[in-house]
């Protein structure tokens, strides 16, 4: 091979490359300090009002955590728990000291068909063991596809329940059918009921808990403090990972529209907008795998206030969106190269607590300290 040749072949190479970065910039003005250690996925993890916390692992364990202490607790649902299924996320009800509420998203084989999708369930905690289980949603048909269940947990401020289920992987049938279960937001009342204005709820064969379609695997969702809007992220396949802000009944266009590409390089659409879709808040090109979502509401980091934080998988760092209205107009990478970000919670306490694959549970500071 000729020099010249060489020399193609090797811009060609570093462009490629290149491309395949991303190209983030790291701030370094922070530290953390590890709170929960030696966990594996822990997919989501909440706050008790004694400052004790819940944390579901994904091969099927809810710990509680106080003083130091991991107890696991006991009665909670089988999972099916493959590729991406498992124990997911968890959440309590915004009455909890009341009611005593918890509620959980788990990969379940409950049916008929052989594999499975994502369920809903609420239960209270006893004597370390969840009782009076109720299975409020289960998606249908079960399959042993391990890709796209989802799923995360938010309650809005009218106590309405929202709950995220990927396309499970069949992108061709399940996102933009309305009759089918993936690929969608659901809305739900507290106890599992349908509210009378879901937007497909008089719609033939559909689904009447859907309130928002065309989505590909949400991992992220997030309250917006100010105007009480539901935020989501979800997963593209080669790029196109989104940020989307949730309206009743809008479909969100996957995947008729895209900024990715399949993982072998090749096009399945070749439009990144058509009528009728809604288009992205924002988008990755190449895509950080995101999972978790938290806005910053605290004075304890004066600088961030107001900031979106997402977590990469991917690249393994914890994502500082600042935001202009309801715009991303700078990112910074924060806790750079700690681990894969599973989970993104802001504490009672006003600090930002992040779940670490194969670390723990990390309080991020926001000085070094």
């Amino acid at each position: 091979m000729t020099l010249k040749k060489l020399v193609a072949v090797g811009v060609l190479m570093f462009t490629l490359y290149s491309c395949a970065q991303n190209n983030t910039q790291t701030n370094d003005n922070h530290s953390y300090e590890l709170v929960v250690p030696d966990l594996q996925i822990p997919w989501g993890f909440v706050f008790l009002p004694d400052n004790a916390m819940l944390i579901t692992e994904k091969k099927g364990d809810i710990i509680h955590f106080k003083n130091g202490v991991k107890t696991i607790i006991e009665g909670v649902p089988e999972v099916y728990n493959r590729g991406q299924g498992g124990l997911l996320d968890i959440q309590l009800h915004p009455n909890y000291k009341n009611n005593g509420w918890i509620y959980i998203t788990y990969a379940s084989s409950e049916g008929d068909d052989k594999g499975g999708n994502t369920a809903l369930m609420r239960a209270k905690l006893k004597n370390d063991t969840l009782v009076e289980k109720q299975l409020l949603y289960k998606a249908t048909p079960n399959t042993t596809n391990g890709q796209h269940f989802g799923s995360r947990i938010l309650f809005d401020n009218k106590g309405d329940l929202y709950v995220s289920i990927g396309e499970r992987g069949n992108r061709d049938e399940n996102p933009q059918d309305l009759s089918r279960d993936g690929g969608k937001i659901y809305r739900f009342h507290d106890d599992g009921s349908i509210p009378s204005d879901n937007p497909f709820i008089q719609t033939p064969n559909a689904k009447p808990g859907i309130y928002s379609y065309g989505h590909r695997n949400p991992q992220g969702m997030a309250l917006h403090p100010k105007t009480g809007e539901v935020w989501i992220h979800e997963h593209g396949p080669k790029g196109g990972d989104e940020i989307n802000i949730i309206k009743p009944g809008a479909n969100y266009g996957w995947p008729k529209v895209s900024y990715g590409v399949n993982y072998s390089g090749t096009k399945f659409t070749k439009h990144t907008s058509l009528p009728g879709m809604e288009p992205p808040n924002h988008y990755w090109v190449p895509s950080i795998a995101p999972s978790g979502m938290a806005f910053i509401t605290s004075n304890k980091y004066p600088e961030w206030k107001g900031n979106l934080l997402v977590g990469s998988l991917k690249f393994q760092y914890l994502d500082n969106c600042y935001l202009n209205h309801d715009k991303v107009i700078k990112e910074e990478r924060l806790l750079d190269g700690l681990g894969r970000v599973r989970s993104v919670v802001q504490g009672p306490d006003g600090y930002i607590y992040v779940g670490i694959e194969n670390l723990g549970i990390v309080k991020l500071l926001p000085s070094k300290q």
